[in-house]
């Protein structure tokens, strides 16, 4: 067995084993409920640069429009968020605005993050609280001269962004709701998964087909169940267990971006909620995009 799947087995057997006090019954403390979810929402895999300090930002990320650079979210109250209010914390995921009334960028996923539960938001800042602060400013961004005044993007958010809380379809199962919850607000797949306009929106109604030119330049594939596009050859556990140690039905294992999703994020959940992800996904519609 290759070394990187017994590392894979053995992380996600102990990950598993402390996120099911976290996840069942919602169960345990906020502090370790927020931890699965951080996990469940990859915030460490933008906020932690290579060979960085855990969660005090500083990671490129390329885009069309110039490098963003991520920030310190770790509670250090001059350069991470250790003076954020629960209400400064709640607006900057909900609606994408900083404490001092500034737009995020969407390249923080606040169009997926708005759809989060209010206490799960906030078990998100209790575990975040807990963490080591780090004394490190954040880098400003570098970005094409169009691109870098931030009140344009109060007219964006009118035409692309729509706030609220993720709801559940009375009309499917619980494990698709779940799984939807997930995919939709915390993992936020679709960020990576869907084509954008040239205005850097995504293109609802290819959702999930896999764009060319994805976060950090790379290929993100088509992961809708179209048999010879997407994932339709897949089945439900063949997914689960690639969301558990990154290996493909063929043999082979993610790399990049998405072995850091896998490695960061989905390989600690339960494997009930990799199981309610893969449902999700398999239920999307098939698009025949290459």
């Amino acid at each position: 067995m290759p070394s990187r799947v017994r590392s894979a087995l053995a992380s996600s057997l102990v990950a598993t084993a402390l996120a099911v006090a976290a996840h069942a019954g919602e169960q345990g403390s906020e502090v370790t409920r927020g931890e699965y979810l951080f996990h469940a929402s990859l915030c460490a895999v933008c906020h932690t640069a290579e060979e960085g300090e855990f969660l005090a930002g500083g990671r490129p990320i390329p885009t069309g429009f110039g490098t963003f650079y991520s920030t310190n979210i770790t509670p250090h109250r001059e350069h991470g968020i250790g003076s954020w209010s629960d209400e400064d914390f709640i607006r900057a995921l909900r609606k994408g605005i900083s404490p001092q009334g500034d737009h995020y960028y969407p390249v923080f996923p606040y169009t997926a993050y708005t759809k989060l539960r209010r206490d799960d938001i906030l078990a998100i800042k209790a575990y975040l609280e807990t963490v080591e602060p780090v004394a490190r400013p954040n880098r400003p961004h570098d970005l094409d001269w169009y691109v870098s005044w931030r009140w344009p993007l109060g007219l964006w958010k009118g035409l692309y962004f729509e706030e609220g809380e993720f709801e559940r379809d009375p009309d499917r199962s619980d494990t698709w709701n779940r799984g939807a919850y997930l995919a939709e607000a915390a993992t936020h797949c679709a960020e990576c998964h869907t084509p954008r306009n040239l205005l850097g929106a995504l293109q609802r109604g290819v959702a999930y087909s896999g764009i060319e030119d994805g976060p950090e330049g790379e290929s993100m594939p088509n992961i809708t169940p179209h048999d010879r596009y997407g994932i339709g050859d897949w089945n439900a556990d063949m997914l689960t267990f690639y969301l558990e140690i990154g290996m493909t039905p063929d043999g082979d294992f993610a790399g990049s971006l998405m072995a850091k999703v896998i490695d960061e994020g989905t390989t600690h959940l339960t494997p009930e909620d990799r199981q309610a992800i893969a449902e999700y996904i398999l239920a999307l519609p098939p698009l025949a995009r290459p």
